[in-house]
């Protein structure tokens, strides 16, 4: 059986205002800094425990439908990853602009 997956933007898709806008919260920008920094995919309970659930979920929902992220169900875990080659080839040097600034939380 494949993970069930959550529906994201194809690439051509990829809408600039709206990752613009995923990218304007610094919580948002903390989790797409530490995706990048992942080798693998990460479960997004693992992200921001200060935070509560609910509102984790919530970022990690505009940062799907912005198309930053792609995300999917693996048993109890909610597995995410950065499209990071798809938003390189749609928006080139954009991510490694937004990541070389400081994150301020």
């Amino acid at each position: 059986m494949w993970p069930m997956s959550f529906e994201i933007p194809d690439r051509e898709e990829i809408d600039l205002s709206l990752v613009l806008h995923a990218l304007s919260d610094p919580q948002r920008r903390g989790i797409v800094a530490e995706l990048a920094l992942s080798e693998e995919p990460r479960p997004c309970g693992s992200f921001a425990p200060e935070i509560t659930k609910s509102t984790r979920t919530h970022h990690f929902r505009v940062l799907r439908e912005a198309g930053l992220v792609e995300q999917w169900k693996e048993g109890t875990s909610k597995m995410s990853r950065l499209r990071r080659d798809d938003i390189d080839a749609r928006f080139p040097g954009l991510l490694d602009s937004v990541l070389a600034a400081p994150v301020v939380i």
